[in-house]
């Protein structure tokens, strides 16, 4: 059984949703961003104000890599994961890619601090549609199974539950 990697825009929900699987499941939970803020001594919006964003996709790469060499778990993903082909060689490597898929509109809604998350320090909505249009075949692409995640977080667990019981 190998890991189940969370990937989607940022407030799809992979972190709650890979927490709450994780518990119920008996695994254990890993996040992408935690890792990074761990061994870059920051927070995700620090790091890319003090280095920019490839030093941070660096960083990423590398929780990537060590998390592929950990115990089988559920992986929460930055929403920028698979803008690597590394990153999603290494995730396909080691497990299943699910794609937590919400519409731009509901993530808008979802996310109301912007403070934490770098990309959508101007204009909000806007950069989530265009985000979302520019990343869409590559989610697509990179995900072994698609979930709507916009239902309620017990639907989307349940979804992504039966996923990881194939595995």
């Amino acid at each position: 059984m190998g890991h189940v990697w969370l990937i989607g825009m940022m407030g799809s929900g992979k972190s709650t949703v890979g927490r709450l699987v994780a518990g119920r499941l008996g695994r254990p939970f890993y996040d992408i961003d935690d890792l990074v803020e761990q061994t870059g001594r920051a927070s995700i919006a620090e790091l890319f104000a003090l280095e920019g964003e490839p030093r941070f996709r660096e960083r990423e790469k590398r929780a990537v890599a060590d998390v592929v060499t950990r115990p089988a778990g559920v992986v929460a993903t930055g929403g920028g994961i698979v803008l690597d082909p590394d990153n999603v060689a290494m995730m396909r490597s080691s497990g299943k890619t699910v794609l937590l898929a919400v519409d731009p509109d509901v993530l808008s809604r979802r996310i109301v601090d912007t403070d934490d998350r770098p990309l959508l320090t101007d204009g909000k909505d806007e950069r989530l549609h265009t985000i979302a249009l520019e990343r869409a075949e590559r989610y697509r692409s990179s995900a072994d199974v698609v979930v709507d995640a916009t239902g309620s977080i017990d639907a989307v667990v349940t979804d992504v539950e039966a996923v990881c019981s194939e595995s």
